[in-house]
Formats: structure tokens, C-alpha cells, sequence
């Protein structure tokens, strides 16, 4: 891809948010961290790293920023909490807005946007609202399933179950992290991943970066330890497979109001169908994250996919 035009004045000041009140605090901070190199190295000398707390209102109001580069992941990073503040104090941010950010930190409510989409398929699941009866929500249900929080990411608070009788105990450590739960048949294929990002206002998918985990499937641990997966970009599709996943990336993005950039994660099926598993509206751009990988092929580098994502920052004006 030809080099990515600078859209943002280089003098202008810009918060680079990241560390939080989340699970994910830590991950945050590895990709803020970078996300600031990045941009110092392409220029942008005001640039500065600002820790996200409950003061950081004040923090920002103080610091007279023209731009906030948002690198949160996790509650109040990507749901919706810091792009309000950042709304109120008219600071143009970069990534997805208010509302898309709240729909897909929250995966039941992702699913039933994306599911007024036809062309977009998802796993068969049941919500599980604290207090509901578990056996009578999911007895429609095939197991193996996964377990998961409604509302957290990096895989926190995720089990397989392959049995009905350990299901309680994966609901049970589910809701350590959030009353509502999502559980999900379990897909058997492997899984893939796509950037969506936008380039003179048109979105565009990147190449589809196929993870094969050597854990039993893609946790924590899986996701943020090096050599813990194996990363196999572009994946190992057919043309016209390659090209489906792409344009469904892309539909569910749009159909999720997002904007600026997201990342897509899909389970292809050995049925061959990609089913779509979540959005991802604030990507992690650590060393071993995905979609810094998935743009190198596509001869995009880190500093130039943080210039594109700077870039939208002026489509939340």
C-alpha cells in the first residue's frame, strides 16, 4: 500500500490514553506505549502518554489536548465511558464513537445488532442474566460451548465446557466478572481475525491473520505470550473463502456503527462457513497483537497503521 498521507498537524497535542480501570489495564499499557513511539517517530513531538483514572477528566481539560489517541482496552476504555468525556470536553478522538463502542463491548447486544444482517452468521447462544435459571436458558444448546462475560475482553472470565455438568461452575467464573453471561456453541474450526480500518472514507479489511493456538483454544495466555500461537498471515483460505470473510468483516464493522478502526474475530467452521464471534472496537497494538501483523503483509508498518488511525480521529469532531 502506498505511504499513508499525514492528516493531523504535526504541532498539534495529542493524549495517548491507555492503562485504565480494566482487567485489561496492563495489555493498555503495553499498546499505549508503543502507539506514543509511533507517533513520535513520525513527527508528532507533543505527543505524550496519559494514564486513565478517575480524575482524567481534570487530566485532560488541564493538559489542553488537540487530539486523544485512545489505546484503552475494557470497561470504560472501549464501552463507550471515555469517548463520552472526551464528547463533553470536545477533544476529537480516534476509533469507534459512543454508541458503536457500547454496542460491541457488550457481545449479546453485538449479536442482536448484527443479526437484523442476514448475510452475517453467528453460533447458536443463550444470554444468562444473574438470577436466571442456567439448565432452562441454555437447554437448547450443543455442547462443547464457551462461557463468557458479556462485557470483558483478552479472553478473561472464558471457559470451554465440553460437559453439561461443568457448565455451572464455568457460569460461576463468568460472573466474577460480569452479572451477564454469553454462551456459545462452540465452534469446531479455527479461528481467523481481520482489521477493518478506514482510508479516505471508505473501509477497508486487511489481510486475515489465522491463529492456531497450542493451548486447547485462544486465551490469555494464548493471545499475549510469545510463542504461545502460531500466526499464519495471509490465512490459508481459498480466494473466494478469503474474499467472503473479508466483505462480512467489513458488513459487520458498518452494521455496528463503528468507525475508524476495528478488528473483526471469526471462527471458520469445518462447515466452511465464517461465523462472525465479536468486534473489537479498540484493538491492541502490542508487539504479539493482531492487527499490526495482519498490516505488515499489506506492507502497512506500525507507524503508518498508527497515521491511519490518527487520522480518523477528525471523523469524531
Amino acid at each position: 500500500m502506498a505511504k499513508i498521507d499525514q492528516k493531523i498537524d504535526l504541532n498539534a497535542k495529542i493524549a495517548v490514553l491507555c492503562g485504565g480501570m480494566s482487567s485489561e489495564a496492563a495489555v493498555s499499557r503495553r499498546s499505549g506505549k508503543n502507539c506514543l513511539g509511533a507517533l513520535q517517530r513520525l513527527g508528532y513531538k507533543n505527543s505524550e502518554l496519559v494514564e486513565v483514572d478517575k480524575n482524567i477528566a481534570q487530566k485532560l481539560q488541564e493538559g489542553k489536548y488537540d487530539y486523544a489517541y485512545n489505546a484503552l482496552h475494557g470497561k470504560y476504555g472501549e464501552d463507550g465511558c471515555i469517548q463520552g468525556i472526551l464528547e463533553i470536553l470536545q477533544i476529537p478522538y480516534t476509533g469507534c464513537g459512543v454508541m458503536s463502542s457500547a454496542i460491541c463491548m457488550n457481545k449479546e447486544y453485538t449479536k442482536r445488532i448484527l443479526s437484523t444482517c442476514p448475510d452475517i452468521p453467528m453460533a447458536k447462544s443463550a444470554f444468562v442474566r444473574k438470577g436466571e435459571n442456567l439448565e432452562e436458558k441454555t437447554k437448547h444448546l450443543k455442547f462443547p460451548v464457551i462461557t463468557k462475560p458479556v462485557c470483558e475482553g483478552s479472553s478473561f472470565g472464558m471457559t470451554k465446557v465440553n460437559k453439561r455438568e461443568d457448565l455451572k461452575a464455568a457460569y460461576e467464573e463468568a460472573v466474577k466478572y460480569n452479572d451477564d453471561v454469553l454462551i456459545e456453541e462452540f465452534i469446531d474450526g479455527f479461528f481467523v481475525t481481520v482489521g477493518v480500518l478506514e482510508k479516505d472514507g471508505k473501509n477497508f479489511a486487511t489481510e486475515i491473520l489465522e491463529i492456531r493456538p497450542k493451548n486447547e483454544w485462544y486465551d490469555y495466555e494464548a493471545k499475549y505470550t510469545a510463542g504461545m500461537s502460531e500466526f499464519i498471515v495471509p490465512a490459508r483460505l481459498s480466494k473466494e473463502l478469503t474474499q467472503k470473510v473479508k466483505e462480512i468483516s467489513v458488513k459487520a464493522h458498518e452494521t455496528a456503527g463503528c468507525r475508524g478502526v476495528s478488528r473483526v474475530d471469526l471462527m471458520i467452521g469445518n462447515d466452511g462457513i465464517p461465523y462472525v464471534i465479536e468486534i473489537n472496537t479498540s484493538p491492541g497494538m502490542t508487539d504479539t497483537s493482531d492487527l499490526p501483523a495482519q498490516c505488515k503483509v499489506m506492507d502497512i508498518s506500525y507507524d503508518e497503521l498508527v497515521q491511519i488511525i490518527l487520522n480518523g480521529a477528525g471523523l469524531n469532531k
